[in-house]
């Protein structure tokens, strides 16, 4: 697909932070967009979003000074036209002169105090107090009102949700639902602040898409938008689709299996188990498309079809520290997992020269320290210190490239969550960097496509049951071909 293709399936993907919008909305007025009507949307959005989800009920609109707080006045002027029985409580005034003070002016209808005992009594609270560039904790005075309300909605995020992390600063409402404008932010994704948010409505109010090009965003909401899967063709072969190899340990035998198989199902021509003598028989009982091979690693690698390996899984610590630098030495492709981390603890220069690193939190605490409430952040640096895509695995996984480029992957189920499933994503991964993805696009693709077979198999599953709905996933995530010439 060209460019131009790419851009149109993308419009919606980008994840703007707080300065990039901040940025956005300053670019707004030039191209057309001056900030009293997008505030006047942004409120009416919000008035609609209301309308559409619940009957109407006595409602507090909570506003604070800047254009959150505009919004808010907005909204709740045009809910009282529709006759719903709205006021507002206000934590201070608008800066004279401000968007948001012509907003304020506006408004005809009750003022009530900026207390718990208002947001109590309210059947419905709107925040429109802080969204999401709040730069410090709520105070607790604040946090006692909203914490007050019985039912929340939130306008761009719940006030105390970090919109470029997703931390909570201090308190944060669960609101039922939050109306956000032009393009989410990560923290509308990234956790906990995606917990807080309820039912995320992005609401076109008529900011030009043309601001993207000067701001240039660096991150997305993971999904096939982002990528192209490899697709076979009429002379495609098992050579031309890639080999992967797994190194196998001795005693977790059922790691590498469930990474082959997944390379397999992942649209891998050939993959090979490379086996220790001890566990061969064990791995030949496996599945029977997989290849089993006790020759030494010098002698595999002696094979330049053999492009991609995984390296971790099962393997053992030692194991796995001795095979990474050959396999780099060689310029083999490697997806790095599971017990290589435990290798490299406290020495994240022994990675560089790996295509894809995928830890969970912890091995990425192992490898590169905690992580922090950045974790957007600390995947970049990571990524950019070793030179390979980070995979940091989570119910918000986040793929970050050297370049700088991330996405946060959004739809893993609750019961992905189990033993074995991690060793799936690797096989995954690497089926499709041997068919030739690029590797910041084949970490993106399996992470979504793992979400996706897991939401398939449903509550209950087990890793092996990730292996039977990957077919299922990828169907979802290519388009049928057009018609020949």
């Amino acid at each position: 697909m060209d460019s131009t293709g790419r851009a149109r399936r993308n419009e919606s993907a980008e994840l703007l932070t707080p300065a990039e919008m901040a940025r956005a909305d300053a670019l707004a007025p030039s191209l057309g967009a001056p900030g009293p009507a997008l505030m006047d949307a942004a409120g009416r959005a919000v008035a609609r979003a209301v309308r559409a989800r619940f009957q109407p009920c006595r409602t507090v609109v909570l506003c604070g000074p800047g254009n959150n707080g505009g919004d808010g006045y907005v909204a709740a002027r045009l809910l009282a036209q529709m006759g719903w029985p709205a006021a507002v409580a206000a934590l201070s005034p608008p800066r004279p002169g401000s968007d948001a003070a012509a907003a304020a002016a506006r408004w005809r209808g009750p003022m009530v105090p900026f207390r718990p005992t208002e947001a109590a009594r309210a059947g419905l609270v709107i925040d429109a107090v802080f969204g999401a560039g709040l730069a410090r904790d709520v105070a607790p005075e604040v946090a006692a009102v909203l914490e007050a309300a019985p039912r929340v909605v939130a306008i761009d995020v719940p006030s105390g949700v970090d919109g470029a992390t997703g931390a909570v600063r201090g308190f944060a409402s669960r609101a039922a639902m939050t109306v956000t404008f032009f393009r989410r932010k990560p923290g509308h994704l990234l956790l906990p602040g995606r917990e807080h948010c309820g039912e995320t409505i992005l609401a076109d109010i008529g900011l030009p898409a043309a601001v993207l090009t000067t701001i240039r965003p660096a991150t997305w909401a993971n999904g096939p938008v982002l990528w192209d899967l490899p697709r076979p063709d009429a002379v495609s072969h098992k050579y031309t689709r890639g080999h992967v190899t797994v190194l196998g340990g001795a005693a977790m035998t059922g790691a590498a299996r469930l990474a082959a198989e997944a390379a397999r199902r992942g649209g891998a021509g050939l993959v090979t188990i490379a086996a220790p003598a001890t566990a061969a028989g064990v791995y030949r009982a496996g599945a029977p498309g997989t290849i089993v091979s006790e020759a030494s690693l010098p002698d595999l690698l002696a094979d330049p079809r053999r492009s991609v390996w995984v390296c971790g899984p099962g393997l053992g610590a030692a194991a796995a520290a001795a095979a990474l630098p050959v396999l780099i030495a060689a310029g083999r492709r490697v997806v790095a997992d599971a017990d290589l981390f435990t290798a490299c603890a406290g020495r994240p220069e022994a990675l560089a020269g790996a295509a894809v690193l995928t830890p969970h939190l912890a091995e990425f605490a192992r490898v590169f320290g905690p992580p922090g409430a950045d974790r957007l952040a600390a995947a970049r640096a990571a990524s950019a210190r070793t030179g390979a895509v980070v995979l940091l695995k989570g119910a918000d996984t986040i793929i970050a490239a050297p370049d700088g480029r991330a996405a946060i992957n959004a739809n893993a189920p609750p019961w992905l969550a189990t033993a074995g499933a991690g060793d799936v994503l690797s096989g995954l991964l690497a089926g499709l960097l041997a068919q030739g993805m690029p590797a910041w696009e084949a970490a993106a693709a399996a992470a979504w496509l793992h979400g996706a077979a897991a939401q398939q198999a449903g509550p209950g599953l087990v890793a092996e049951d990730l292996l039977g709905a990957l077919a299922a996933a990828i169907a979802t995530a290519t388009p049928p071909r057009g018609p020949p010439g």
